[in-house]
């Protein structure tokens, strides 16, 4: 099979005879290399670029199979281990597909999921149910993930409306402590635990909206950076540097990238 191709293109990279930098690689340095071919894939499907996405998905694949094959030098399993262990547990975790069971909506799916994976940890006791999202998740997923698996047990607000009041709250409170005078350090502290809220809170007012907080943010960041490199870009034109540019004609063509640019 084709995969069989990437299998022994790194097993004569890691060969005697083959590449000092590869033979070199451990899982940890691996996995820190597979997070950012994942975040340029991710790029890649952002930017609606087929091409793009299919290069980045064989330098995912690339890393994954490299991974695989380390364990393996070590013992541990190899390439149809971790096929056939996925497979198993997506046939286990879908049986309104593969066995008897049967469900109405999404919701009911993500619902027999969660309970599923329970019942698969088998929660020793002392364990929490947010111990199964990753601490090195980026801290605004992995804050959706931590309120999102809370919220299963059904410690979670009636509606939306509720979050939108805790996030008021907790914006007064900032506010509160952004307005003293003369912040001592033990403030400082203070002002970034309740921006912290704040943002924790909003990523709750996300989640019942049904709209990943992770995504929207790279998709305003992409929109600001459009913009921004507009006005670079005219400003350029015009001989100009962006520092020597007054705030009021940088307003100016600020709103004139907003009327010209789509940022999809």
């Amino acid at each position: 099979m084709e995969i069989n191709s990437i299998i022994e293109l790194i097993e004569r990279l890691r060969s005697e005879n083959g590449c000092p930098w590869d033979r070199e690689q451990t899982p940890k340095t691996i996995a820190v290399y597979l997070i950012e071919e994942v975040y340029e894939l991710v790029d890649a499907i952002e930017s609606k670029d087929p091409d793009g996405v299919c290069e980045e998905l064989g330098d995912v694949l690339f890393h994954i199979i490299f991974l695989s094959g380390l364990f393996r030098e070590m013992g541990h399993f190899n390439i149809k281990d971790v096929v056939d262990l996925n497979v198993e547990k997506m046939t286990r975790r879908h049986p309104h597909v593969f066995g008897n069971e049967s469900v109405d909506t999404v919701e009911d799916v993500r619902v027999r999921w969660h309970q599923i994976k329970k019942e698969e940890k088998s929660l020793a006791k002392g364990a929490s149910i947010l111990d199964s999202v990753p601490a090195g998740f980026p801290a605004l997923m992995r804050a959706y993930r931590i309120s999102e698996r809370a919220a299963k047990t059904g410690f979670d607000w009636n509606d939306i409306s509720g979050v939108m009041q805790k996030v008021e709250e907790e914006w007064s409170e900032f506010k509160a402590v952004l307005e003293r005078e003369n912040r001592s350090p033990t403030d400082q502290d203070l002002l970034a635990l309740e921006f912290g809220d704040v943002l924790f809170t909003l990523v709750n007012v996300a989640r019942f909206a049904h709209i990943h907080p992770e995504t929207a943010l790279r998709n305003s960041t992409k929109k600001f950076e459009t913009r921004f490199k507009y006005m670079e870009k005219v400003i350029a034109e015009r001989q100009r540097i962006i520092e020597s540019v007054s705030q009021e004609e940088k307003d100016k063509l600020w709103e004139e990238a907003k009327a010209k640019l789509t940022v999809s």
